[in-house]
């Protein structure tokens, strides 16, 4: 009979175990989820069961996480995922957040820039810890990336980024994500005269209705994520929640264009 293990099929003799089929394919596994509920002792096997067969605190071999993954994703979009390069410029709470979002996805490549450190005031948004208080942003992302899909690629960049450098960076990435607070900053990535579509965002401040944020394409190649108007004052600051909307609004509109979808 066939069964799911660990998003694939196997063939295993009518009335299997689950204990059987461990010490088949995976006898140190000492997490077991048999449906989608986690077991405490062995059980019959039946036609069409999904077992997940897991040894707590290992890394899984990369065929076994990209299998997973393909089968939450369709192997269809995994294979483009895998295959896609994008750029971030600016790794706070923006592009913290898209690149965990792009990691998650498969991404094959992130090429990350940014010269600024982990500071406290970050932390009420941004996707960092503690613990990397004082790290440069761009080498504590790559160290959180790494945890969360070790075989994502991240080309780390400690460096401020200037019209002169851009196209050092990003010029032969497949998308590129603008995640800077600075206005003048934000044009000058607008300027940028590379080919590839650009995923920028403005107007994220404040609590207020994450309903106003929406994706406005502008030209050829720029598509804007935000409400286009609420910046950060007094009562109205940057945080989690509409952050994290636009973010991942962001990394959507990303994944839409990967896909192919203008």
């Amino acid at each position: 009979m066939k069964i799911g293990l660990n998003e694939q099929v196997v063939e295993v003799p009518e009335r299997s175990t689950l204990m059987e089929v461990r010490s088949l394919y995976r006898p140190a596994a000492d997490v077991w989820i048999l449906n989608g509920a986690m077991v405490m002792e062995d059980a019959i096997l039946s036609e069409g069961d999904e077992v997940m067969l897991i040894e707590r605190g290992v890394v899984p071999l990369r065929d076994e996480l990209e299998a997973v993954m393909a089968a939450r994703h369709t192997p269809g979009v995994h294979a483009q995922m895998k295959a896609a390069s994008v750029g971030i410029a600016g790794l706070g709470g923006l592009g913290s957040a898209v690149a965990v979002a792009l990691a998650r996805m498969g991404v094959g490549r992130l090429v990350l820039v940014d010269f600024d450190v982990v500071e406290p005031s970050n932390l009420n948004r941004q996707q960092y810890f503690v613990d990397q208080l004082g790290q440069s942003k761009a080498v504590a992302l790559g160290e959180n990336l790494k945890r969360i899909n070790p075989y994502v690629k991240t080309e780390l960049h400690v460096e401020r980024i200037t019209p002169e450098n851009i196209a050092s960076f990003f010029g032969d990435v497949d998308v590129l994500v603008e995640a800077f607070d600075r206005p003048d900053q934000k044009a000058m990535l607008m300027q940028f005269g590379g080919a590839c579509p650009l995923v920028a965002a403005s107007g994220l401040a404040g609590y207020g209705s994450g309903e106003s944020i929406g994706v406005r394409k502008m030209g050829d190649r720029i598509y804007v994520v935000g409400d286009l108007k609420t910046a950060a004052a007094p009562g109205c600051g940057l945080m989690a929640p509409r952050v994290g909307i636009a973010a991942h609004m962001q990394a959507n509109v990303v994944v839409q264009l990967l896909l192919g979808e203008r």
